[in-house]
């Protein structure tokens, strides 16, 4: 998993509520368990004008001009701002996979759904709650400003726009603990292997019939 420290990232605004995780990655690209390659599906429904299939060329499809990911001022954006319920519906991983393999690492919203919410660290995504408010004055900015970035850094725990603007956020310890060293479950297992290993011999010495 990439770790997480600073980013300064252009946003783009996606001006939907309770946006589902079918939305985010349809049912029909659940066919791999890798976790790259899911970008270009990503809210394959809004982002095309045609029904997308797996093994489909996406370069080749016709684009959704109206949809925001499409705007050329928002390309290569790495900061997603969205509206409240963010990541409802299913617990499909692939959720955050598609956005992180699209480019995204920050996720900005008034609420999430609980496990989007939860998977989001476990991949690398640092997803922020800021109050309505405060939301809809980055929404307000973003539009108005081509360019518009958003410096985040996690050991601060604070968002600063460019004019200088400074929002706080929260996050546990343990999540901000993993963000920062790129530790997923696995990684952070690893990190004990000796301790592992040590007790498996002890274990292996003591009671030999387990292991006949």
């Amino acid at each position: 998993m990439k770790a997480f420290t600073t980013l300064n990232g252009l946003v783009c605004p996606l001006d939907r509520a309770n946006v589902d995780t079918d939305a985010i990655i349809p049912k029909q690209f659940l066919k791999s368990i890798k976790r790259s390659g899911f970008g270009p599906n990503l809210f394959d429904e809004w982002r095309y004008l045609d029904h997308g299939e797996p093994g489909m060329d996406n370069s080749q499809r016709p684009l959704n001009p109206d949809f925001v990911l499409n705007f050329p001022r928002y390309a290569g954006a790495q900061v997603l701002l969205a509206r409240e319920n963010f990541g409802c519906g299913s617990s499909r991983e692939h959720a955050p996979w598609a956005l992180e393999d699209q480019g995204f690492r920050v996720i900005i919203a008034p609420s999430f759904a609980d496990i989007f919410f939860n998977n989001c660290f476990k991949n690398g995504l640092l997803p922020i709650v800021q109050p309505a408010e405060v939301v809809d004055q980055l929404f307000r900015e973003c539009e108005a400003n081509e360019g518009y970035r958003l410096n985040v850094d996690l050991a601060a725990q604070t968002i600063t726009t460019p004019c200088g603007k400074v929002f706080a956020f929260d996050v546990t310890e343990h999540r901000k603990h993993c963000l920062l060293g790129g530790l997923d479950e696995i990684g952070l297992t690893l990190k004990h292997e000796a301790e592992i290993k040590a007790f498996e011999s002890k274990h292996r010495a003591a009671q030999p019939w387990l292991f006949a």
